[in-house]
């Protein structure tokens, strides 16, 4: 019956909204009571009979809840109707809001919305029998054509892509045809809703995803637009808003604490004083962190997705141990080729006995200044009497410090001997000391490194000759000068020993004419290392030394005693040594030698991708829980040495949820490059066992019901979602709009992104897996 025109309607007053109920059910006034039932939940009674619905907040598509008296009482448990805006015809019909449902799993869904006939009582009304549509247990709702019952499956509505929102539709899609989801939010809700929530978002996003649910599992295939949720979304999580494109994990994540949050049974969070490990058991700590976890945090999504894990942390100097166990939503799982990376590092040697070698090595992504000189040490065949010492610019890196994407790492091969010796690092730099105005100061690669002498280290032209003896594999046109194999045998520790008792250089101009000499036509005196021909130029260098890298610095002079720093200087202490190069030196050297590896090499990411070899899901779990250490940004401080430390952090799943929900971490970023894994993950369909991960004993078995897939680079790309409609047993691609059947063996790509698994059930009396559960039946 055509009731008039919304348009016209929106004019009209509750009043006579109640008139027109009255009318079509011929009931009195007494007899009804409508509720604004705005998602599916009672919001509020619609009892002032001159309020517009306009002002009463009634738009196109908005449901309102009418409520029968049935002898003498409201139909607060029963069936309950709504009279619903139909925007397409633009008519008024009545259609049951919770009907009778069947037993319900996800593959049929439940049964759809059905029309019901106009009757001449509240009895009849109510029980009225149905004449267009039919139940059909094994394939959803029906329908009746020519006498023969067609069956139509729900939960096949693909949604319109509203621009760069496959993302949403993708992770849409997955959690709509989540099982107990789908059973929740088909059912009256209302009590669980919890407007009151300081982190929630007032009940609204939960009540905008339950009404996106029902209209995806209504009867019907037409491809719904949901600009509606898209639009509460943004209001709630701006980074949503627009028509960029966004990852759908995060996404997802974002949804499923919101819903959590909206859904909280927990209306007032108690305080909970978190206790001290006191060195008691493992399962005793569990359980008092998940009970105080539950006393402020319970709802569908915790019973469902959450999960527990066990977090241990070490502190690399007092070895002290600190335990927690936290709760997960998610497994954020990464690739093992992720989880190594590859450094080219460019090693110095401190006497000059060779030029810079730049070497490449493998280590863990999260790995340590130890790990890096080890295998440092292997690519280099480093000596049994040798050390290695690693740096960046301007610091000496320690072993237990973690080294980070963006350090430039340069390496210096010291004798095992100079462990306890002051180290002399060189620091190289031009100024354009002639120039108007002045230009900043330019750095000239990696500082030099050495340690001091023990003996024969007095003067500056000592100090001179150390810098000089670094320097040879770098010169252009390797030198010596004339003198003797038999002053070079007086030469010790490889100083110069032509000084005068005066200090005075013992070199003058006719010791000259042999300088260009070769340094490899007489292999003795390369061995000894012997004064260059510049040392007769006392300023092609100058040296100015201090306590601090950028600290005061004093001026070596050349026949003079070297400065008290050089004489006070204890054991493993610094003195930073800058040294001014003149455009003479830049030209007789090869100052590029001095430059750390190539950026692109030491970042260790190719910039043609390459086909990764396939790795299995169970791989990555275990990479996942592999103990590696914190990064710098998330530094640990131990109650122990009262200070922040790079702790070791090793996780494992204590408590596992009936949903998991698995991110397969693709994406990675660095300083530098941003970057996709096409990595082929082998995940199981069937069987994911993870009985061995969990300490209890409890059932840990899963099966497959859905993918987010992401396919195309970074920045870009396109998301795609697989579902499986279980009591068909067949799988679905939800392409935005476009729904089709998949075959079980074409899911599984190397665009798989999320996956969302659903604990097996144990075997019931009858055979048949409990309610709500992943599958409706034990499988042979």
């Amino acid at each position: 019956m055509c009731l008039g025109s919304l348009n016209n309607m929106m004019q009209d007053t509750v009043g006579e909204l109640y008139q027109r109920a009255r009318e079509l059910l011929n009931l009195g006034s007494e007899q009804i009571r409508i509720w604004d039932y705005y998602g599916k939940i009672k919001q509020s009674l619609m009892n002032d009979p001159k309020q517009t619905l306009e002002d009463a907040d009634i738009q196109m598509d908005h449901e309102v809840l009418l409520e029968v008296q049935v002898d003498g009482s409201w139909p607060d448990e029963g069936q309950k109707c709504s009279l619903e805006s139909n925007s397409k015809e633009n008519e008024l019909a009545l259609v049951p809001v919770a009907p009778v449902r069947s037993s319900f799993s996800v593959d049929g869904g439940p049964s759809g919305n059905r029309n019901i006939t106009r009757s001449s009582s509240p009895d009849n009304f109510l029980s009225n029998t149905l004449n267009s549509s039919y139940d059909d247990r094994e394939g959803g709702a029906g329908y009746f054509a020519g006498g023969v019952v067609k069956s139509v499956p729900l939960g096949l509505t693909g949604l319109q892509n509203l621009g760069n929102t496959c993302f949403m539709n993708s992770a849409l899609q997955c959690l709509v045809h989540t099982p107990e989801l789908v059973d929740f939010f088909l059912n009256d809700y209302t009590h669980e809703i919890n407007t009151n929530n300081p982190l929630g978002m007032e009940g609204e996003l939960a009540m905008a995803f339950g009404e996106l649910l029902r209209k995806l599992w209504e009867p019907g295939r037409q491809p719904f637009a949901p600009r509606g949720f898209k639009v509460r979304l943004a209001r709630f999580a701006p980074q949503f808003s627009g028509y960029n494109q966004h990852d759908s994990q995060e996404l997802l994540a974002f949804l499923l604490d919101g819903l959590h949050e909206d859904l909280n049974r927990v209306k007032l969070k108690p305080y909970v004083e978190s206790k001290d490990e006191d060195d008691r058991p493992d399962e005793e700590l569990a359980r008092e962190n998940w009970e105080n976890h539950k006393a402020r945090n319970d709802s569908i999504i915790v019973d469902i997705c959450q999960g527990q894990y066990k977090s241990t942390l070490v502190c690399p100097v007092c070895s002290k141990v600190s335990i927690t166990f936290d709760p997960f939503m998610y497994l954020s799982l990464p690739l093992p080729s992720t989880l190594t990376r590859t450094l080219s590092v460019k090693l110095f040697s401190t006497d000059g006995a060779t030029a810079p070698m730049t070497y490449t090595v493998t280590v863990a992504k999260q790995s340590r200044c130890k790990d890096v000189i080890l295998a440092l040490s292997k690519a280099c065949s480093l000596g049994e009497d040798e050390r290695i010492l690693l740096t960046e610019p301007f610091s000496i890196l320690d072993g237990p410090s973690l080294v980070r994407e963006e350090d430039s790492l340069t390496a210096h091969r010291l004798p095992k001997s100079s462990e306890k010796a002051p180290l002399l690092i060189f620091v190289n730099k031009r100024t354009e000391e002639d120039s108007l105005p002045k230009k900043p100061v330019r750095y000239l690669g990696s500082p030099l490194i050495t340690w001091v002498p023990e003996e024969n280290f007095r003067t500056g032209a000592d100090l001179y000759h150390v810098f000089e003896r670094i320097l040879q594999p770098l010169r252009k046109t390797p030198t010596v000068s004339s003198v003797n194999v038999e002053d070079a045998k007086h030469e010790e520790n490889g100083l110069c020993n032509h000084l005068s008792e005066d200090g005075e250089m013992g070199i003058n101009d006719n010791d000259i004419p042999n300088v260009n000499a070769s340094v490899e036509g007489n292999p003795q005196v390369k061995a000894f290392g012997v004064c260059n021909h510049f040392l007769k130029d006392q300023k092609l260098f100058q040296f100015y030394a201090g306590e601090e890298r950028f600290g005061a610095k004093v001026l070596v002079e050349m026949n003079k005693e070297l400065p008290d720093i050089f004489s006070r200087a204890r054991s493993n202490a610094h003195i930073y040594v800058e040294v001014n190069w003149p455009q003479q030196a830049l030209e007789e050297y090869d100052v590029k030698q001095l430059e750390t590896a190539v950026e692109g090499m030491r970042t260790g990411f190719a910039l043609k991708k390459q086909r990764q070899e396939a790795v299995s899901l169970y791989s990555c779990l275990e990479a996942f829980l592999k103990e590696e250490p914190l990064g710098p940004e998330d530094m640990w401080y131990c109650p122990s040495c009262k200070e922040h430390r790079q702790a070791s952090k090793k996780l494992d799943l204590w408590r596992l949820p009936d949903i998991l929900v698995v991110h397969l971490k693709r994406f990675s970023y660095s300083r530098y490059l941003k970057n996709k894994l096409d990595t082929f993950v082998e995940f199981p369909v069937h069987d994911l066992d993870l009985c061995k991960y969990i300490p209890q004993n409890d059932k840990a078995v899963y099966d497959l019901y859905a993918i987010s897939n992401h396919y195309g680079s970074m920045g870009g790309g396109h998301y795609t979602a697989y579902v499986k409609l279980l009591e068909e047993n067949r799988w679905y691609s939800f392409d935005d709009s476009h729904v089709s059947p998949v075959s079980e063996t074409d899911i599984m790509t190397p665009a798989a992104y999320v996956l969302f698994y659903c604990r097996v059930r144990n075997e019931n009396s009858n055979g048949y897996l409990n309610h709500g559960s992943c599958q409706n039946r034990v499988r042979n």
